[in-house]
């Protein structure tokens, strides 16, 4: 699994089965077929046994193998401005409308499994998700000590603001985010936020 899981005592990971197994559980979302133990043993080769030693049940696999491809945002410079940090992080290289990490069609497999299924959600929320917020989250946070954003910002609730931008042009709109019209409403919506974060 990820760094993010350490394995507990027993043998060492066997990477290689984690992969396959991954293989097989995103080759069933991209298909849209149910992910059962035993369409992933027939595909993976992997026994029943092994999976469950790995994963305690479907969800925690699933929720893994969500995030197995993806990229996290990248690392930020927090000694330049903090709006072009935040900004940088993205628009710039690597930052989130140039490397997602996935493609579309599997993007929307996501946010349809998620949506389908709670348990998955929140897994998939703790143990993925929550964690890659924490680059954008911290530059916040060095802008509310360096006084540049209001001192009484809640962090999380404008990180939610800044994403859920971009959520909804997916989403709600339909839209791709790579579309030029798309990033300038992006980018206009972000500049309302921003304002309502200054000092």
């Amino acid at each position: 699994m990820t760094p993010d899981h350490p394995h507990g005592p027993g043998r060492p990971r066997d990477e290689n089965i984690d992969g396959r197994v991954f293989a097989a559980t995103l080759s069933l979302i991209d298909a849209e077929e149910e992910v059962t133990a035993s369409r992933l043993v027939e595909r993976s080769g992997v026994s029943r046994a092994a999976l469950y030693r790995r994963w305690p049940s479907l969800t925690t696999l699933i929720a893994a193998a969500l995030d197995a491809e993806r990229s996290g945002f990248p690392e930020i410079d927090l000694d330049g401005d903090i709006r072009s940090a935040v900004f940088g992080s993205i628009f710039g290289d690597g930052g989130i409308v140039a490397a997602t990490g996935y493609s579309e069609v599997r993007f929307r497999h996501r946010i349809r499994l998620v949506m389908a299924d709670r348990a998955l959600q929140k897994e998939y929320w703790e143990s993925y998700v929550s964690r890659r917020r924490a680059p954008i989250e911290e530059v916040l946070r060095a802008g509310v000590e360096r006084g540049t954003l209001r001192d009484d910002l809640d962090v999380e609730a404008c990180f939610d603001a800044i994403i859920g931008v971009f959520y909804y042009q997916f989403v709600a709109r339909g839209d791709r985010i790579d579309d030029p019209a798309t990033q300038q409403r992006v980018r206009s919506a972000l500049d309302v936020v921003w304002r309502g974060m200054v000092a």
